[in-house]
């Protein structure tokens, strides 16, 4: 497999790291604008080769990424303290819009994760070309983890024994599906001890998680690098996982040109099938909310 990744600071060289880790390329592309940086982390995850499945690292230009299995974008600047990712927009558009003519008619994956990734997908799909299945943006798949750990810790159950989805925006108007959550097989709303009147404080604690990262270190990346790679990793062996990632949705739940998380089955065709779940009427409410907040967004920057 040939992976490329775009974008070389916090959040692409942990995507690095992660994918060599999983075993998920032969050969691993790096690119960053800034000169010298790209090369300096390949380097450097060059001479972690005694202790990772074996893999080539490099410095490459965009140019030859065209024939990757899949291309990583992480460029653009990240969020600040107490910014919304929303509040991203503008900056990251104009850099992923180049990059989308870049990479225009590429014939693997484009996984986006730079923020705000929804939107971002959009743009992505829209500047390259390549069909909506095969853009695919991470979404809320990293919020869907940081729920199951905080409900299994609440529950004193593993998280991989959580099974709940976070759907539309991976931001301030995603929707947590407590109505459908399983813990250990058992719908969370019957599992001794649930209380749901702490639902929205915990749904609250997943929202501003990233916000609270930032503001002591800077920056989130080491929980979306190992996301990304599990999702390359799945996705190009064909595992067919349904997960919750962003793509430009075509009719589900009467949703049309608006990119934003659902469970969709992904494989090496990318995310060909979205799903719809079960829910109840105030999360279809809040899932259309969040719709028009991102179409709004989108709308924008057109």
């Amino acid at each position: 497999m040939r992976v490329g990744i775009i974008g070389t600071g916090w959040v692409g060289t942990s995507v690095a790291l992660a994918l060599l880790q999983a075993g998920v390329p032969r050969e691993l592309l790096l690119h960053d604008v800034r000169e010298g940086l790209a090369e300096g982390e390949a380097m450097d995850l060059s001479h972690g080769a005694p202790f990772l499945p074996a893999a080539t690292v490099r410095a490459a230009e965009i140019a030859e990424m065209t024939d990757c299995d899949a291309v990583v974008i992480a460029a653009g600047r990240n969020g600040k303290p107490g910014e919304s990712r929303l509040a991203l927009l503008q900056e990251n558009v104009a850099v992923v819009r180049s990059l989308g003519r870049a990479l225009r008619g590429h014939g693997g994956l484009l996984v986006m994760v730079s923020n705000p990734v929804d939107v971002l997908t959009a743009v992505l799909a829209r500047e390259s070309g390549v069909a909506h299945e095969r853009v695919i943006g991470t979404g809320t798949l990293r919020d869907t983890a940081r729920m199951r750990q905080v409900l299994g810790t609440e529950l004193g159950i593993a998280a991989k024994s959580v099974h709940i989805h976070v759907l539309g925006e991976h931001g301030d108007s995603q929707v947590p599906v407590f109505s459908s959550a399983m813990a250990g097989g058992t719908l969370l709303r019957r599992f001794p001890g649930w209380d749901e009147t702490n639902e929205r404080a915990i749904a609250d604690r997943v929202r501003f998680a990233a916000r609270e990262i930032i503001q002591r270190k800077g920056a989130t990346n080491h929980a979306i690098g190992l996301a990304t790679a599990h999702l390359l990793k799945w996705a190009l062996r064909d595992d067919r996982r349904v997960l919750c990632v962003s793509r430009v949705q075509e009719g589900a739940l009467g949703l049309h040109d608006v990119a934003l998380s659902l469970p969709t089955i992904v494989g090496r065709q990318g995310a060909f099938q979205v799903l719809e779940p079960e829910l109840d009427a105030h999360e279809r409410a809040a899932l259309y909310r969040s719709a028009d907040v991102l179409r709004a967004a989108q709308q924008s920057v057109h």
